[in-house]
């Protein structure tokens, strides 16, 4: 008698009442007749009679023959499954009610095929009966097969003698790739029921319910209750079935966080999926396997679960094809990446930088290689999307905007050396930054937590960024920032007169715009009217004029402040050399020693540099206050 329910499928095995009662480590049969055969089972011993047992086991038949003439016990202690399963396989050959399900069908099996309970031996015997059971009913079911496979993980290599768990498997894998709603009630267990035009039946009765589709992931949790082995046999048969590769890697996902705690930092696990944290050497086992299961295809895990995975190996050390083949699968995607998930710390004893920088450029190199290849980024794509203002950024602008943020993330760590840092912000190729705000921020930052750096590192760190590349407020930042060497601020307060210009042109060339557009619309608004108009917008546009002149001879001013600033520390520069021929000459100091001439000229050289500069900035200046003054009267307030 099969029953097939929404719980577990079961079969009724005989129909005689329980004739068994335990005492201590001993059971004993309760017919009344007296025991004449003790059969001994690990640590149990099972005191029965001869002929029931003799009917249904061919090994048993032969131990009891050899063993006729001695009243020593017979010695089962390798029977697949122990004592409970030998317990079970007593109740069948006395026909007691037995009750065979998907938890003890295969134990039953592998004592029923250790015990040589064939066919020959009687008819319907136990093999027979798993068999039976396993086909018909076990493979059928999604729920049952799960459990069945479960089971299996206990009695290897004797599973793989009978390849139980092979069909388990080869069952799972066709469930899993086929439409969940083809099945019975243990998959409509992941699926949402509703009522309308309901067609499922309960014993036989329509509910009015029907099962809705079922998501592609409903089988995930259901398989990672499995040990890896068999797990690993699973995934690999459902890949070679064809399954979507998103799926698999979905289902090495779901396996990865309940097995590898470091994946779950910031997120708690749902009810249920807690498991004891394996060991470091089974960790790292994982890891490695994981990234040999893990489809190649761009996209199909996420960069948040690969960088975790990455950052999993580096920890256990793994091997190092491990760890290159993670760097390459997120150099894919980097463009996907988070700022957050990059800054994982270096755990090498050997290195001293707070963060592992080698790594991130290493992904990085694997981005602008993969990049190059497919052909996907160039200059001139780069400026085009510019200048069509397009909201999405291309991949090669998502990086570089993440390395810089990188960049400014790690520049306070004051074991980070000059060359790793310049390093990693040079591999960005120039076209794409289009702005060089983000890696002016961080170079800043590195400025501030290196104040020992030479002003010749300064300056060389500074060739990073292009000053024509600073937005007007980085520019004003720059202008004022004591942290840059000389030479950047004077070119930074020359582009910034270049945008001001630019900005000056911009809005005249608007004004103008609306002026005509203006009298246009004033001439035919009016063309009936005997006096002229001023239409409010007019007054309007004249004003918002004024308020952008305004700041600009307000900029400009700054800029003379500045520039009269720079003059005078160079004054007083020329007031000590001054002061020091003055004083010499009255100690009578007739001769100068070789190396104070050579620093006076030193000096003397840099102080007209510095002043050719200040006098081409002024220049600069009052040829942009003329311009700033023709426009004024041209356009009075």
């Amino acid at each position: 008698m099969i029953n097939d329910h929404k719980v577990m499928a079961c079969m009724k095995l005989g129909s005689k009442p329980d004739a068994f009662r335990q005492q201590g480590q001993s059971w004993f049969c309760t017919t009344g007749l007296p025991s004449d055969l003790t059969v001994e089972v690990g640590d149990m011993m099972f005191h029965l009679h001869k002929f029931p047992l003799l009917s249904k086991s061919g090994l048993l038949e032969k131990l009891i023959k050899e063993n006729s003439d001695k009243e020593e016990a017979i010695k089962l202690h390798d029977v697949p499954g122990g004592a409970p399963a030998f317990e079970l396989v007593v109740k069948f050959c006395y026909g007691v009610k037995l009750e065979l399900n998907s938890s003890n069908v295969v134990r039953l099996r592998y004592a029923s095929e250790h015990l040589q309970m064939t066919e020959e031996i009687a008819e319907g015997n136990l093999i027979a009966q798993t068999e039976i059971f396993f086909n018909q009913v076990v493979l059928r079911s999604w729920k049952d097969s799960m459990k069945a496979l479960q089971t299996c993980s206990d009695f290897l290599p004797h599973a793989e003698n009978l390849q139980l768990s092979k069909r388990c498997i080869d069952s799972l894998a066709v469930k899993a790739s086929t439409d969940p709603n083809l099945f019975g009630w243990p998959m409509m267990e992941h699926c949402a029921m509703q009522s309308p035009g309901g067609s499922v039946l309960w014993n036989g009765i329509s509910t009015g319910a029907r099962p809705t589709n079922c998501r592609s992931d409903w089988w995930y949790e259901d398989v990672s209750s499995l040990t890896f082995p068999l797990y690993k046999r699973l995934i690999s048969l459902m890949k070679s079935r064809g399954i979507r590769q998103e799926t698999i890697a979905g289902s090495l996902t779901f396996y990865a966080k309940r097995y590898l705690p470091g994946l779950n930092r910031h997120q708690n696990l749902a009810h249920g999926n807690f498991v004891a944290a394996p060991s470091e050497e089974e960790q790292r086992h994982l890891v490695e396997e994981i990234d040999s299961l893990l489809p190649l295809q761009k996209g199909v895990a996420s960069t948040k679960i690969l960088l975790g995975l990455l950052r999993t190996a580096i920890i256990l050390q793994a091997r190092t094809s491990c760890i290159s083949n993670l760097e390459k699968r997120i150099g894919m995607q980097l463009d996907q990446a988070d700022l957050e998930d990059l800054l994982f710390p270096t755990f090498a004893y050997s290195t001293e930088t707070l963060y592992n920088v080698d790594c991130v450029k290493r992904m990085l190199d694997h981005f602008l290689a993969m990049d190059q290849a497919t052909g996907g980024t160039s200059p001139g794509s780069v400026n085009n999307e510019q200048s069509i203002g397009s909201s999405s950024l291309m991949p090669i602008t998502t990086v570089a905007k993440l390395i810089d943020g990188y960049l400014a993330e790690v520049a306070p760590d004051t074991n980070l050396k000059l060359p790793k840092f310049q390093m990693l912000a040079a591999a960005v190729p120039d076209y794409a930054r289009p702005l060089d705000d983000g890696l002016y921020h961080a170079i800043d930052i590195y400025l501030k937590a290196h104040p020992w750096l030479s002003e010749n590192q300064r300056e060389q760190l500074c060739r990073l960024m292009d000053s024509q590349k600073l937005s007007l407020e980085a520019c004003t930042h720059a202008a004022q920032n004591e942290r840059l060497p000389l030479r950047v601020v004077v070119q930074v307060l020359f582009f910034e007169q270049l945008q001001l210009r630019t900005s000056v042109a911009g809005c005249l060339l608007v004004s103008d715009n609306l002026d005509g557009s203006r009298l246009l619309r004033s001439g035919i608004a009016c063309s009936g009217e005997a006096g002229g108009c001023t239409p409010p917008t007019a007054v309007r546009e004249n004003k918002d004029l004024k308020v952008g002149m305004d700041y600009m001879r307000m900029r400009v001013s700054e800029l003379e402040k500045e520039c009269t600033t720079m003059k005078q520390e160079i004054k007083k520069l020329g007031r000590g050399r001054s002061r020091w021929s003055s004083i010499s000459k009255k100690l009578g100091f007739r001769m100068k020693m070789p190396l104070c001439s050579a620093h006076e000229d030193s000096v003397s050289d840099q102080q007209k540099s510095k002043v050719g500069k200040i006098h081409k900035l002024q220049a600069v200046i009052t040829k942009q206050k003329q311009l700033l003054l023709a426009d004024a009267s041209c356009h009075p307030s």
